[in-house]
Order: C-alpha cells, then sequence, then structure tokens
C-alpha cells in the first residue's frame, strides 16, 4: 500500500493545504532574509534552478520515454511539453518570474511582498484571462479587484511618492508587482493550452536549466555579472537549493496541485489568501519590520478583494483546466 492511500483524501487535501501556505509563507521571509546574506538574486535564483532540477529533470526524463511520443517532448528529450510551450512556460514562470521577485527582496520589505505579489496575482490574471481567454469580469470580481489595487496603492504608494528623494523601496514595490504579472501570464498560458501542473513544472525548470544556468555560470566565470557562489558559504547554497529549489517549485508544486483536486479551484483561493497576512506576521515577527498603518490598510483591502472576487464566482462556473504548479513563490506566489 502506497502512503497516500494510507489516509483519507480529506486527510491528504488538508495536509497539503497546510504544506503550500507554509511554504508561501516561508518563501517571502526566507527570500527577504536571503538579500542580507552572500548571495545575490542573481545566485539565488541559480540555486533554486538546480535544487529542483535535481528532483524534475530525471523526472521529466521518465515521463517522455514512457510516453515515447516526439511531438510532445523537446529540450533534448528533457521536458515533456513542445518546444514552443516550454520556452513561453519557462520564460514567464520560471526565469522571469524568479529573476524579478528576488531582485525586488533586495530592494523592499517583506511586507510589500507579502500585499504586492499574492494581491497583484489576481488583478493579473484576471485582466489576461479576460483578453487572451476571453473571460467575462463580474460585477462581484470587478469590486475584488478594486479593493486589490487600493491595497496596493495603500502599500506601494508611499514608496512612490518618494521616488524622487531617492528611495530604492518604490523599485521593489515595482519589481513584485512585475512578478505577479510574470506568474499570471504563465498561468494563463498553462490553462490556455490545457497543460498538467506536472508537466508544466518540469518543462519551466528543464528550460531554466538549459538556458540560465550554463549562460550564468559563463557570465560568472568570465566576471561579466557579479556572483557571491564561489565565496559563499556552501551551506547557504545548500540551503537555497533545498528549499527555493525542492521546497518552493517541487513539493509545493505538488501539495497545490492536491489541494486543488480535493478543495476546487475558489476554495483554494480562499485558502490561499492567508498567505498575505501570515507572510507579513512572520516579517514583523522574524525579521523585526515595522507594522505601519498603511500596511495593515493595504493588507485588509488586498484579502477583503481576493475572498470577496472568489465568493462572487459560482463553482460550477470556474473552469476546470490543469490549475499550474506554484514555481515561487508563491509564491505567492513564493
Amino acid at each position: 500500500m502506497s502512503a497516500a492511500a494510507r489516509f483519507s483524501p480529506r486527510t491528504l487535501g488538508l495536509g497539503a493545504a497546510v504544506i503550500t501556505v507554509l511554504v508561501w509563507t516561508a518563501f517571502i521571509v526566507i527570500a527577504r532574509a536571503s538579500a542580507s546574506r552572500s548571495l545575490t538574486p542573481f545566485d539565488i535564483a541559480f540555486a533554486r534552478i538546480c535544487g529542483a532540477s535535481l528532483v524534475l529533470i530525471p523526472w521529466g526524463a521518465r515521463i517522455v520515454a514512457r510516453d515515447g511520443d516526439p511531438a510532445h517532448r523537446s529540450m533534448f528529450g528533457l521536458s515533456p511539453l513542445p518546444l514552443r510551450l516550454t520556452a513561453t512556460a519557462g520564460i514567464f514562470g520560471g526565469l522571469a518570474y524568479a529573476l524579478l521577485a528576488y531582485t525586488g527582496f533586495f530592494f523592499a520589505p517583506a511586507t510589500h511582498a507579502s500585499v504586492l505579489m499574492p494581491g497583484s496575482l489576481p488583478l493579473w490574471t484576471t485582466l489576461l484571462a479576460a483578453v487572451v481567454l476571453r473571460d467575462r469580469i463580474t460585477p462581484g470580481r470587478a469590486l475584488g479587484l478594486l479593493l486589490i489595487v487600493l491595497g496596493d496603492l495603500f502599500v506601494g504608494g508611499a514608496s512612490l511618492l518618494h521616488a524622487l528623494e531617492g528611495g530604492v523601496i518604490w523599485k521593489g514595490d515595482l519589481l513584485f508587482m512585475s512578478a505577479a504579472f510574470c506568474w499570471a501570464s504563465y498561468s494563463v498560458v498553462a490553462r490556455k493550452h490545457g497543460l498538467d501542473a506536472v508537466r508544466a513544472t518540469i518543462a519551466i525548470t528543464v528550460f531554466a536549466f538549459m538556458t540560465y544556468v550554463p549562460v550564468y555560470t559563463l557570465l560568472a566565470a568570465t566576471g561579466v555579472v557579479t556572483s557571491r557562489l564561489g565565496s559563499a558559504p556552501l551551506g547557504e547554497i545548500a540551503f537555497q537549493m533545498l528549499f527555493q529549489g525542492v521546497g518552493s517549485v517541487v513539493i509545493s508544486g505538488i501539495t497545490f496541485t492536491r489541494m486543488v483536486q480535493y478543495f476546487g479551484p475558489v476554495r483554494t483561493t480562499m485558502i490561499t489568501a492567508l498567505v498575505p497576512g501570515l507572510s507579513a506576521l512572520g516579517a514583523v515577527v522574524l525579521l523585526g519590520e515595522p507594522l505601519q498603518w498603511s500596511l495593515i490598510a493595504g493588507l485588509m483591502l488586498v484579502t477583503a478583494g481576493i475572498l470577496f472576487g472568489v465568493q462572487r464566482v459560482r463553482v460550477g462556473a470556474v473552469p476546470q483546466a490543469p490549475v499550474p504548479a506554484r514555481a515561487a513563490g508563491g509564491g505567492a506566489d513564493a
């Protein structure tokens, strides 16, 4: 009997929800804490890709070998998706998301990321789905999105106003929202093509490994870009590979998929609405970041916007296409 078969579907669903929320919350806190240590944001992305590749590339090779259909594979038989889909998903859901998010943590605090990344995600996803997939934006969802925009303005508006005074937090805020846009683009692509969560996650990891890893290694070795991989403690590199790669990409990807299978997409979105509040609280308690009134207001508005928008969507009206695994996030969307 397999380990999964020993537990009821309810137990597996609840366990998957707890793990997903904890990993996404920890992603934001740990990514911000990592900004004050040895590695650069590009180094962390490198460690993330390498860590995930240790698990997902052999997995992808096994899937490709089992399927045996040349039309549904690419990247030397390691990606289970065609090259065009692998590249599109890999750019948005793999490289761009990770590089933008990790760089943002070097400019802005985790409390900002807690609101702006999970908060911007439904906003970008809804707008992109309306343009690309011709989804209808209902009045209830529109009101939820309005609350999210107001919440984002409460958090990021002050830093934008101080941009001319020499502050840098606004750069991180824009990077966080750009990262959310990239992940939303990946989600819409995955939904449009009905991509399986596991195969999509494998594909973006293979693409990142085959493109980013050799290019970044060459640029770092020749001194074109600054890298601290050669001087950073091995323990720190190993930790980033384990958490950012195996934890954030592989484990949360699987548990998020299990959540959708058990709770459905609507209830899953409601559960993951816990992430902004928990990660902001974690940043205040563990990182000593201030909990300002504007952050509290923004956090409440974003959480209310997510919940309000989701509750106004009938379960039967939600597309049941496979939901892509979280690579980030996820984040947020760690």
